[in-house]
């Protein structure tokens, strides 16, 4: 995940208020996912090592996360390109992007980074400050998620396209442990990947109604609340899917309450490409990070990954996604 939770505030500087008066929603049939399905996508992500940007261990990744969702019958784009590091390094990148009726106009973005953070820079021991971070849940567990979408949607076809796109080189903002100042102030080092999609989407034009990014969407004691970016550009999709997962039985884990504003790849959906987008990210209230005790350390690993977790936002969010048809 990249940059620190801060307290909910809209751009206009007003905190947007939780609410939780919203009607009944007819639910529709849908398929049911498989935890075990996306547990078993982490682990083999998980098995290459940390996919740090530029390794052999991420280039092996990618093939692989390709080589699934046309698998599960998507067409798959590959953005290739030379971003920079925070440092001024130039490195290797790589976004996939994975579409289901790829002819249709009428769209829904899902996407999530695949890229490891090369520093555990926020792990408890600082011996471990450099070693890069296996990212079962910060990465692997957003892609496991949509893989176990598009597997799903093959199995029960929609009339309308869906896209899934993972996001490179989100995780190598300055680590903790930078002291030169010319770097320590920089803010613009997240996201490398969300960025340039934005501006350069895999297909002229593209469009879709609504977006969700998953981050960090498998860690144990996860707890979902409403996240400020997403509720200032997309409170209409915030509002359905929480209490969707609320009717469904998934209301302990997307509770309706406010979390915090987060800067992430679905920053760049909303403010570059235009397209109303919402994060899911847990947010912890006790603990060493909001973002769990795993985050940035070299403790995330696929024993700490809950399935039940998983189940809960796949099933929500497949739930809104054919809700729709």
């Amino acid at each position: 995940m990249a940059a620190a939770i801060a307290l909910v505030a809209c751009k206009n500087g007003k905190q947007a208020t939780a609410t939780s008066d919203v009607d009944t929603i007819a639910i529709s049939k849908c398929p049911v996912f498989v935890a075990d399905s996306a547990m078993k996508s982490i682990v083999e992500q998980c098995a290459f090592g940390p996919r740090v940007t530029g390794t052999k261990e991420h280039v092996q990744c990618g093939d692989y996360i390709v080589n699934r969702f046309k698998q599960y019958g998507c067409e798959v784009i590959e953005q290739t390109m030379e971003l920079q590091d925070y440092d001024g390094k130039k490195i290797p990148c790589r976004n996939i992007i994975a579409s289901i009726n790829p002819e249709k106009a009428d769209r829904v973005l899902f996407c999530a980074h695949w890229d490891s953070r090369p520093w555990a820079d926020h792990d408890p021991d600082e011996a471990n400050h450099h070693t890069p971070v296996l990212a079962a849940n910060d990465g692997a567990s957003g892609v496991a998620v949509m893989l176990e979408m598009a597997r799903l949607i093959q199995q029960q076809p929609l009339s309308f396209g869906v896209d899934f796109i993972c996001f490179d080189a989100e995780d190598r903002g300055v680590p903790d442990w930078e002291t030169d100042p010319q770097y320590t102030e920089m803010n613009d080092t997240w996201c490398l990947g969300s960025v340039y999609w934005a501006k350069n989407p895999h297909k002229e034009n593209y469009a879709a109604r609504y977006g969700v990014l998953f981050d960090m969407v498998g860690g144990r004691g996860s707890k979902f609340s409403m996240e400020g970016v997403s509720r200032y550009y997309a409170d209409t999709v915030v509002q359905m899917l929480w209490h969707l997962a609320e009717q469904i039985g998934y209301g302990s884990y997307f509770p309706i309450k406010n979390g915090g504003t987060i800067q992430d790849d679905h920053v760049a959906v909303n403010q570059i490409a235009g397209i109303p987008c919402i994060d899911i990210i847990p947010y912890f209230e006790q603990g060493p990070s909001s973002f769990g005790p795993t985050w940035h350390t070299v403790s995330d690993t696929p024993e700490n990954i809950d399935p039940a977790v998983l189940k809960a936002v796949g099933q929500s969010v497949l739930q809104m996604l054919y809700n729709d048809k």
